[in-house]
């Protein structure tokens, strides 16, 4: 979190950490206990990076895209798709069968997300914005990063201003939470 450089490489390096930990995932027998430690840690990315994505990657792809806003309304879908997973995640313990559903499931809406934002999206905005404002954007969502939360909260406004003003509030509820839990932390 917080990789540095312009708003498209801080979130390819983000899609690049979530990918190790579902390898990590995939690489260990079903019911491992491990498995739901890095399915902890890889929700924790994920939401983050999908809340400083909806409060400011796709409010700059509606300004900027010639079809941006069909395109963040597909992405911000997508991220409510899988945040309602990480929340049915979130009650599984790793032996649990449902575990193993959901999981999978998540990965692959996932990896089928990123591979839409890498070869359309990100190439679009590019093209479409000054090196300038890709790095202002990078500086927002590693700042909106540091603040997000770490749980999945599905019923939560995912479009501006709302999500701007909550986030931080229920960012910090949910950092004390893991804290206290040691939710992501190896026994």
């Amino acid at each position: 979190m917080g990789h540095g450089g312009n708003v498209i490489d801080e979130l390819m390096t983000d899609h690049r950490e979530v990918e190790e930990l579902f390898g990590r995932i995939e690489a260990l027998p079903s019911g491992d206990k491990v498995r739901k430690v890095y399915a902890d840690q890889a929700t924790m990315e994920l939401v983050r990076h999908s809340v400083a994505e909806e409060e400011y990657l796709y409010p700059a792809v509606r300004e900027h895209l010639v079809n941006g806003n069909a395109m963040a309304d597909r992405e911000i879908e997508d991220h409510s798709k899988a945040e309602q997973l990480m929340k049915d995640l979130e009650s599984c313990e790793s032996g649990d069968a449902e575990f193993d559903r959901l999981i999978g499931t998540l990965m692959s809406e996932v990896r089928s997300h990123i591979a839409d934002e890498e070869q359309n999206l990100f190439p679009q905005l590019r093209a479409a914005c000054t090196a300038e404002a890709l790095d202002d954007l990078g500086d927002k969502v590693r700042r909106a990063k540091k603040l997000a939360p770490t749980r999945p909260h599905p019923s939560a406004p995912d479009t501006p201003p709302a999500n701007k003003l909550l986030a931080p509030g229920v960012g910090v509820v949910d950092r004390m939470r893991d804290v206290l839990s040691g939710r992501g932390k190896h026994d």
